[in-house]
């Protein structure tokens, strides 16, 4: 047989245990928080007929999707995201009870240039509420999100804010008409943060031919002190009924948001642009101050006619998704949650082989009390298998051969102090707890 050479796929990487066990944590207290919102989960398939996927993302996001023919000569891709995929579940099934709120967690898939806290194929959490137009979805939207960012213990966040009719407000200003030639426009400044504004303004001169006057008018708008209040937006979208609706709109949510106790967290950015063509209201991107280089780690916003693309009409919609592969890219930098290669609580030695089956059904009973334990399948000295317990980031140890198993006490020994005491089994729960 031929050697292969092992290895994998630029932008994709495995997930070896100590990097794993601590993000599997992390997608559990995500799920935790979605779903004490009332969100439930939903999954989907990985593949979609290319027809489902194409013309949601716009050009650009077109030529990042994986698509090929499959074996039974049918155009298929891997899913861009999670909305697109969910706009196609509800318009299948159109008995599902409304607000449909749905939470999925699952891998997605674009063929973009890798670079820092970037993959091309990455993990999305998302939230999203279909069949509501309320503001209200908007809020939860942003309060799930933030409740995730707390959860997790991510310092200095704040959501960046916008709304797209108030994008389109401005447009009309400028005399930029076509819905194409608008999500180009959009588009390239969504790339504001990443190219600056010379690489944005040559984008717009090359590509859109737009003239410097409306690229100088569109620059001023983005930097327009918002800090005290919309009024010098309504100026700026003048009399544009849908420029002064999304001011509205932006206003009911920050009033929203400050009543649930979240104004602190959350600024008005007229630059949030968000390049997908299908929002239609409010947008959002959220930073963690001070680490901006690595981008959103949570963005979203209302995209009231996707569903218009699946069915004669459309309806309500409003999500938002965490990027996690990029915010654990970033908590492990900065020291929020560290990798270690053990998922249990405490590492039980094995004196002798005689003493594996009264040890292991010790295991069950504190397994049955909550604590995860793995017993050692080897019998070896004890610094041996005390090293074995460090390399796996284990700071409990159990020591019991099997006459202290027989009079019910097992020792404890704290890898970190060093410290080791003798307890009932009873107490080992309360004692590590």
């Amino acid at each position: 047989m031929a050697t292969v050479q092992a290895r994998v796929l630029k932008g994709f990487r495995d997930y070896l245990p100590v990097a794993d066990i601590p993000r599997q944590r992390v997608l559990r207290t995500i799920s935790e928080v979605f779903e004490s919102f009332g969100f439930a989960p939903l999954t989907t398939p990985a593949l979609e007929y290319s027809e489902v996927l194409l013309g949601k993302y716009g050009e650009e996001g077109d030529k990042l999707l994986y698509r090929f023919e499959d074996n039974g000569k049918r155009d298929v891709a891997l899913r861009y995201d999670l909305t697109v995929p969910l706009a196609r579940v509800v318009a299948q099934h159109r008995d599902l009870e409304v607000p449909f709120k749905r939470y999925q967690i699952a891998p997605v898939w674009r063929a973009e240039k890798p670079g820092k806290g970037r993959f091309r194929e990455f993990l999305q959490c998302d939230v999203d509420i279909v069949g509501e137009p309320s503001i209200r979805a908007d809020a939860e939207c942003l309060t799930v999100g933030l409740e995730v960012m707390k959860a997790l213990g991510v310092p200095g966040v704040v959501a960046r804010v916008n709304n797209r009719k108030i994008l389109d407000g401005l447009l009309d200003g400028l005399g930029i008409e076509g819905t194409e030639r608008r999500h180009d426009v959009l588009r390239i400044v969504d790339k504001l943060p990443k190219i600056g504004r010379d690489g944005v303004s040559k984008e717009l001169s090359e590509a859109l031919d737009l003239d410097l006057d409306a690229q100088e008018k569109l620059f001023d708008f983005m930097a327009l002190d918002v800090s005290e209040g919309l009024d010098a937006v309504l100026d700026a979208v003048g009399d544009s009924e849908e420029g002064r609706l999304g001011c509205e709109e932006l206003n009911m949510l920050l009033t929203l948001l400050d009543g649930v106790g979240l104004g602190d967290k959350v600024e008005v950015d007229l630059s949030i642009a968000r390049g997908l063509d299908y929002y239609t209201g409010t947008i959002y991107e959220t930073f963690v101050l001070g680490h901006e280089s690595y981008g959103s780690v949570m963005s979203g916003g209302r995209y009231d006619t996707l569903l218009g693309m699946f069915l004669k009409k459309s309806s309500p919609a409003v999500g938002i998704s965490v990027g996690i592969d990029r915010l654990l890219s970033l908590l492990t930098e900065i020291g929020v949650i560290e990798g270690r290669a053990g998922s249990a609580d405490i590492f039980a030695v094995l004196f002798d082989e005689e003493s594996y089956a009264p040890l292991q059904k010790t295991a069950q009973v504190l397994r049955s009390q909550g604590v995860k334990v793995e017993v050692s399948l080897k019998p070896a000295k004890l610094g041996k298998q005390f090293k074995y317990a460090e390399r796996k980031g284990y700071r409990w140890v159990l020591i019991a051969g099997a006459g202290d198993l027989d009079a019910n006490t097992i020792g404890l020994k704290d890898l970190e102090t060093g410290e080791q005491v003798t307890l009932p089994l009873e107490d080992i729960s309360a004692a590590i707890r």
